[in-house]
């Protein structure tokens, strides 16, 4: 209930036209200033374009300034020419620059190596310099040679998605059709983990038919994979350059630097090995890959004779047994007189007359009326201990005004005719 003085009431009244009279006035002023200003809105908007070219240049200077960025060499030949370029996304202090060329000769390069070498790094360093080149940005490394593309087209990633019924495979597939209706002998392809995500045999063959298809169009590409005989395809066409991405066998680490001209290997067993899988996990996984393991791989990951090292095992949730839980719920079912509860499905608020029976059924008062209620569909709100004190009269809520005073009379003494509602609080 708000309650406003009288005294106050013309204030109030007085304020709020005041702030009408505040607002047409600030209305009017800005109204007046537009007015002025439309005479002059050819030599504004050209401001306001000279303002954003400013600002543009400026932010480019910024951003060179920041990644320590060097003005690239523009060409149309289709020749890209990276030496020492960084990914700006990559803290300075980890940054392992790169070393890239291709044009020419050559239009394409195959990156094999292990996995978390630094092949998908690479090649969106390439993609991004080139996006960046084209856009008039400089780019950080030590110097490049970048060709202008009418388009760079990409497959980078996991495109899963449940709601389009696309699988990871499915995903890639449709980006990658896309891309080949699309690409021109002006475009940059850049396609990640070619043919992945499904039967080894087949998706080698689909990996090989998209390569065919990006080396008859004659654009740019790079591409990542793990299949041998994609590797063994690229060293058949001149147009096409082997890459790896190098590894220290001797330490387990990979070196995140790109040799260009080279097939690699992936690696999986070394990399294993390097985040902790057990000893005689990788001998078996060894055994199933090569029906074997030769001495030479046995001393390059050391592995050690007869060792049976488990996974240390994480804490987990446990479950628990339905009886428990209803055993759980029954001994806090109860409700004591008095308390605060809720009651379902309405979700309106009533007070416990009489705790529940043995057919489970409380009585509660909900609006003045007094209803048998299943105590499923109550929930505690307040306990009675926390609404009132301990000798707390409850017929001053659950008894009528006669009902209280005809109580209060017979206490002192018999009245003739006197009648008292005895259920009237429920006892």
């Amino acid at each position: 209930l708000f309650i406003e003085p009288a005294a106050l009431s013309r204030l109030r009244e007085e304020l709020e036209v005041l702030r009408i009279e505040e607002d047409c006035e600030v209305r009017r002023i800005l109204y007046q200033l537009t007015d002025e200003i439309a005479g002059y809105e050819e030599v504004m908007r050209d401001n306001l374009r000279m303002l954003v070219k400013l600002d543009v240049i400026f932010a480019r200077g910024k951003l060179s300034s920041d990644l320590g960025a060097v003005e690239p060499e523009i060409n149309t030949d289709g020749r890209i020419e990276l030496a020492g370029a960084r990914h700006p996304m990559i803290p300075a202090d980890t940054n392992v620059p790169l070393d890239f060329r291709l044009g020419g000769g050559a239009r394409g390069i195959v990156i094999t190596g292990p996995n978390t070498g630094g092949k998908t790094v690479a090649i969106k360093t390439v993609g991004l310099f080139a996006l960046m080149a084209g856009s008039g940005l400089h780019v950080p490394c030590e110097r490049a040679d970048i060709c202008m593309a009418n388009q760079v087209l990409c497959d980078i990633g996991d495109g899963q998605n449940i709601a389009d019924n696309l699988s990871t495979f499915s995903a890639h597939i449709q980006n990658v059709l896309d891309i080949l209706k699309r690409v021109t002998r002006e475009s940059i392809v850049i396609l990640d983990e070619l043919g992945s995500g499904t039967d080894p045999a087949e998706g080698m063959g689909i990996a090989v038919a998209i390569l065919e298809q990006l080396r008859e169009s004659g654009c740019l590409f790079l591409a990542t994979t793990h299949y041998p005989e994609v590797k063994t395809y690229a060293a058949g066409h001149e147009e096409i350059l082997n890459a790896r991405m190098a590894f220290d066998r001797e330490n387990l680490k990979p070196l995140y630097r790109l040799e260009i001209g080279k097939a690699g290997e992936s690696c999986a067993l070394y990399i294993a090995k390097r985040l902790g899988m057990p000893d005689d996990m990788l001998e078996m996984a060894a055994q199933r890959a090569y029906g074997g393991i030769s001495r030479e791989l046995k001393t390059e990951l050391r592995l050690e004779e007869g060792q049976k090292v488990r996974l240390p095992k994480l804490p987990s949730p446990t479950l628990e047994k339905m009886q428990n839980r209803k055993a759980l719920q029954n001994r806090y079912s109860s409700f004591n007189r008095g308390d605060s509860v809720t009651v379902y499905p309405e979700q309106v608020i009533g007070i416990v007359v009489k705790p529940e029976d043995d057919m489970g059924n409380v009585l509660v008062q909900v609006k003045k009326e007094k209803r048998l209620i299943n105590h499923r569909r109550l929930k505690l709100k307040v306990a009675a201990s926390q609404l009132y004190p301990e000798d707390y009269d409850f017929s001053i809520i659950f008894d009528s005004v006669e009902n209280r005073k005809a109580r209060h009379q017979m206490g002192k003494h018999h009245v003739e005719g006197l009648v008292i509602n005895a259920g009237a609080d429920g006892e």
